[in-house]
């Protein structure tokens, strides 16, 4: 296990235990050095762990841990899959999906959660572009999502 995946197990995120995927897709691909990780909701142990919208049904303090595990669960994949965290040269862009009430206005801020882990786990290389969007509902009524793209070396 290298530095990036011990901080994730420090934060409580086991590597081990990361998330199968829900659907007829692929969690990572790579093409010409660039990472696509697919969309992932708040789940662990098979279960969505936030569900609801915000702010009626959770509070912005609750999504932001909810974009927090989204995002771990990102990196638990990615591990899984690339072999290793080490291979993560750079964190390009995340877009977060909040299920949001229609005048709620602050995904920027719920997806602070997201921001946050990836730049506390992957160092300057986590540091990144980035997209906040409220939606109508999401896949298992998760309250975030969250995709990644990546530079990610061979």
């Amino acid at each position: 296990m290298n530095e990036r995946e011990n901080k994730l197990e420090e934060r409580g995120y086991s590597v081990a235990d990361a998330p199968k995927p829900g659907g007829l897709y692929t969690p990572v691909v790579v093409a010409d050095g660039v990472a696509y990780a697919s969309g992932m909701v708040p789940s662990a142990a098979g279960e969505v762990k936030y569900t609801g919208k915000v702010p009626s049904a959770v509070s912005v303090e609750d999504a932001k841990k909810a974009a927090e595990l989204c995002a771990a669960n990102l990196l638990r994949v990615l591990a899984r899959d690339l072999g290793s965290l080490d291979r993560i040269e750079r964190l390009l862009k995340i877009t977060g999906f909040v299920n949001s009430d229609a005048d709620f206005t602050e995904q920027h801020v719920v997806m602070n959660g997201a921001s946050q882990l990836l730049i506390d786990i992957l160092g300057d290389a986590g540091h990144h572009a980035r997209s906040a969007v409220g939606m109508a509902n999401l896949p298992l009524g998760a309250t975030v999502e969250v995709e990644l793209i990546l530079k990610v070396s061979d």
